[in-house]
């Protein structure tokens, strides 16, 4: 799993003009799903997100996690973080996984944070989404489950999908 975590003073999520989910301080995940991710993924990807301490203290130092804030979380599912630009002028997104595997973890992620006391909210899986953002740092950081320290490659794309036919 990939995620990109950003701090923000506030952050929102509209479909077709209506605000679907808001939060204000607190961070904005926007999440990819790989063909090879497993529940495991989702577990660690968790975890590192409720430990990170990277909202600022009384002296304006990453020392603080966002349960100490009192903090929110908007996750936003976006299978073009696993896009592909190494070849040609448009990105290839075989990396990604299919609806079928994503769904299921992208809402595994959303229910073992709501578990673990964190507040939620969420765009909607598929659909054309527009984020607004106050970026509040501004902090961006890049999170890849571990099984994801290592490229997926064409070949492990073909065995994944031989296996869901």
């Amino acid at each position: 799993m990939r995620a990109v975590v950003q701090r923000v003073r506030r952050a929102s999520v509209r479909i077709a003009e209506e605000v679907v989910g808001q939060i204000n301080l607190g961070y904005l995940v926007l999440l990819g799903v790989a063909r090879t991710d497993q529940p495991s993924d989702v577990d660690w990807l968790v975890d590192k997100l409720i430990g990170l301490r990277i909202m600022a203290d009384a002296e304006g130092k990453m020392n603080r996690s966002l349960s100490e804030v009192g903090g929110s979380m908007l996750v936003v599912s976006q299978f073009t973080l696993y896009g592909d630009c190494q070849k040609g002028r448009r990105p290839t997104f075989i990396a990604a996984a299919p609806p079928s595997l994503a769904v299921p973890l992208y809402e595994r992620l959303i229910e073992q944070l709501r578990a673990k006391g964190v507040t939620v909210a969420t765009g909607q899986f598929g659909a054309d989404m527009q984020v607004e953002l106050v970026n509040d740092g501004p902090v961006t950081l890049i999170l890849d489950s571990p099984s994801r320290s290592t490229p997926v490659t064409a070949t492990e794309c073909v065995d994944v999908r031989a296996a869901d036919s």
